[in-house]
């Protein structure tokens, strides 16, 4: 039970760090309380593989195909 309620917390704070950073650095903005946390979620962002709108676009046609 206390395992459950551990996955649940760490689930939960995730979720509150995605919409953080959906919330504030995404959109270019600094965190108001915690710019340390924005800064360290714009390196991370920086240093993980992404894609771009085109090369999105391209993955979806490649997959209808």
């Amino acid at each position: 039970m206390i395992w459950t309620l551990l996955l649940m917390f760490a689930v939960l704070v995730l979720a509150g760090l995605v919409a953080l950073y959906v919330a504030f650095p995404h959109r270019g903005e600094d965190m108001p309380y915690a710019p340390g946390l924005g800064k360290a979620m714009k390196q991370a962002r920086s240093r993980l593989q992404t894609l771009d709108e085109d090369q999105g676009e391209r993955l979806q046609r490649l997959q209808r195909r």
